[in-house]
């Protein structure tokens, strides 16, 4: 990849920690930084990779910091960003919160941690864990040893799970959490809509297990000569952790892994085909005068009566100077967020197949102009989160773990819809 230096820099630019690696950049690039984010007059005119006098810069800021990486080959700029966060993960695991103050107060740790993750600008060990083995805080005091070794992670092939972990109750956690993306304009057609799908695990597993997971892929059901007719998915866009041997889901499309301990993202995906809205919202405006309006707004959920959606949330554009809103619903409550300029209504809990109304009157002390009425309206935004269900229809088919010690294993799998970017436009 070819990084020259890592720069981590407090939010005036003066530099806490510097890595040269190459030897090839001045290490006053820090100034061209500092001096490229002052010139920004707003934040959206910031890029987070730019290019200077044949230097190559690319930063993230993480609360108080920023972190900056130089380089003057032609690197692959994605990586870098990449390699960036994932030192992020690395610091927030030794020192909890990344900041300045935490920065500052383990210098040696900091450099030792930076001597490892990178090899002249070449990324090498990032996962954490491994390196929490060799590199020891205070909190993990060195084992006295005759001569110290890396561990077998690092020199071995399975560099994200350590040897000789232990557990009395050995069980995985599998949730599979589908987020949806839609978009409706102002006279109710879906003009974007999108899936995506994550299936998040949590292993609390002995030794070192092998696992194999099987989806209601499309592929599979059909390579094995099943019926597949409405019981399978076609999966897009299939990213998967570095765990999982991918030379053998491209000859079978079998997915197996050694895990890593606790929490990680096995893998994630898309679906790109048309999806109904799960809650369908209708609102409707009525000026009675220059200074009155009022809102009739209809919510009607799509998905089956036997599914409910938890932690419902339908935030409202109103004027932004709307005051005293008279509201009633029908279920749940309203309260009006002048700070965002939106009435929030909000229900615990919506059942399938049930609709409810809103009414709500607000005065507006500002007069205007009545060719000034018509305003360009912010889209209604809705939050949501349906258990117990998947809009693709995907399915863990079976989860196997497998451990030469012979232990048997509890697999958990859950299922769970999230609204992600849910918009209807209003008319």
């Amino acid at each position: 990849m070819g990084v020259s230096a890592v720069f981590a820099l407090d939010l005036k630019g003066k530099v806490i920690i510097a890595r040269d690696y190459r030897g090839d950049v001045a290490l006053n690039c820090t100034d061209r930084f500092t001096q490229h984010l002052a010139d920004a007059e707003s934040e959206s005119e910031l890029t987070p990779i730019w290019e200077d006098n044949g230097v190559t810069y690319a930063y993230v800021q993480h609360n108080n910091l920023y972190l900056l990486a130089v380089t003057r080959t032609n690197a692959n700029a994605m990586a870098i960003l990449t390699f960036l966060h994932k030192l992020i993960q690395v610091f927030t695991h030794y020192f909890r919160e990344l900041e300045e103050e935490s920065l500052r107060d383990n210098f040696v740790i900091c450099y030792e941690l930076l001597d490892e993750v990178m090899d002249y600008g070449n990324p090498q060990f990032t996962e954490a864990q491994i390196l929490s083995e060799f590199i020891k805080t205070d909190a993990h005091q060195m084992e006295v040893t005759n001569v110290p070794r890396p561990p077998m992670a690092v020199t071995g092939a399975v560099s994200w799970r350590s040897e000789g972990i232990k557990y009395k109750k050995n069980e995985v956690f599998l949730d599979v959490v589908e987020s949806v993306n839609l978009l409706v304009n102002s006279n109710g057609t879906v003009v974007r809509s999108e899936v995506t799908g994550a299936l998040k695990f949590r292993t609390y597993l002995s030794g070192m297990p092998e696992c194999k997971l099987g989806l209601n892929d499309r592929v599979v059901l059909e390579t094995q000569g099943r019926n597949s007719k409405g019981k399978s998915v076609d999966l897009e866009d299939i990213k998967f952790h570095q765990c999982v041997r991918l030379a053998r889901f491209e000859n079978d499309r079998t997915i197996s892994f050694i895990p890593p301990d606790g929490s990680f993202d096995l893998m994630s995906y898309r679906l790109s085909t048309q999806v109904k809205p799960l809650i369908w919202v209708e609102c409707h405006v009525e000026r009675h005068s220059k200074t009155r309006i009022e809102y009739m707004v209809k919510c009607r959920s799509q998905f089956k009566e036997r599914s409910n959606a938890a932690g419902v949330e339908i935030r409202l554009p109103v004027p932004a100077d709307a005051t005293a809103p008279q509201v009633r619903t029908s279920m749940g409550s309203a309260t009006y967020a002048p700070e965002h300029q939106a009435l929030l209504w909000k229900m615990k809990t919506l059942p399938g197949g049930k609709e409810y109304l809103l009414r709500a009157k607000f005065t507006l002390p500002t007069v205007t102009a009545a060719e000034d009425v018509v305003e360009r309206k912010p889209p209604i935004q809705v939050k949501f989160e349906i258990p117990y269900f998947t809009v693709s229809g995907i399915q863990v088919r079976f989860l196997k773990i497998i451990e030469k010690s012979g232990y048997q294993a509890l697999p958990w799998v859950r299922y769970i819809t999230v609204a992600g970017n849910y918009e209807i436009r209003m008319n």
